[in-house]
């Protein structure tokens, strides 16, 4: 679904990715763990189309998306839930939903609100509330939504359980998984290591701009360096 090639990306003279290659197919969730600063978030901004490249290709579904706009990526399939989850605080739940099916123009939209709301059940408790007034996790739950409103066939999620306790990690990790039995497929990247490689079926691991490793996620489990490095593990 997902093929990315020699991709390099810079903030300035700063190079942050470094000849990034990775794929990921369709129906996967595909984990990408590294430490803070490795370039992750930057991986995805980039595929998500609001980080220039310098230098690299991206192809989506076998199409190149690497010199599309933001909103032409979205309309392909491709959408985002942001680390920090950046929500519109001022607006309401419902419409910050609503906001999330922009670029859509079918008539599925209400129903699509409405399995949101199966999802995260309190989010239709809350819907007519601002955003800002929400916890860390229901924020985290209305950005995953507001990225599912654009109907993608690829979601990019950006440290989901970031800030949250360990009980509001299992659901979001669990909402997660039922993400790709409804065929949706998932790139997660993930500060909880050890988390985000138990519910993979495979991941990458980044350092200072590159990929140094990939496997399995019950295999990267295992490995002594990934869990030295990344595992609190000996």
């Amino acid at each position: 679904m997902l093929e990315v090639s020699n991709l390099h990306s810079a903030y300035g003279r700063i190079e942050v990715l470094r000849g990034v290659s990775l794929e990921v197919r369709a129906g996967e969730i595909v984990a990408l763990i590294g430490s803070n600063g490795a370039g992750k978030t930057t991986l995805l901004r980039a595929l998500s189309g609001v980080q220039p490249i310098t230098k690299g290709e991206i192809r989506f579904r076998g199409e190149r998306v690497d010199r599309l706009l933001p909103h032409r990526r979205v309309e392909r399939g491709v959408t985002q839930s942001p680390e920090g989850r950046q929500v519109f605080g001022p607006l309401s739940v419902a419409d910050n939903l609503r906001l999330g099916a922009y670029m859509r123009r079918d008539k599925d939209i209400e129903n699509d609100r409405d399995r949101i709301f199966e999802m995260f059940p309190v989010l239709r408790e809350k819907r007519f509330q601002a955003a800002g007034g929400l916890s860390g996790g229901q924020q985290q739950m209305l950005a995953i939504g507001r990225a599912l409103m654009g109907k993608p066939k690829l979601l990019l999620l950006d440290e989901p359980s970031l800030g949250l306790s360990p009980i509001l990690v299992d659901q979001i990790l669990a909402a997660v998984v039922s993400l790709k039995t409804n065929g949706i497929t998932v790139l997660l990247v993930e500060q909880n290591a050890s988390a985000a490689l138990e519910i993979a079926d495979r991941a990458y691991v980044m350092e200072t701009g590159r990929i140094v490793s990939t496997g399995e996620g019950s295999m990267l489990l295992s490995d002594p360096k990934v869990k030295a490095a990344y595992l609190g593990a000996d």
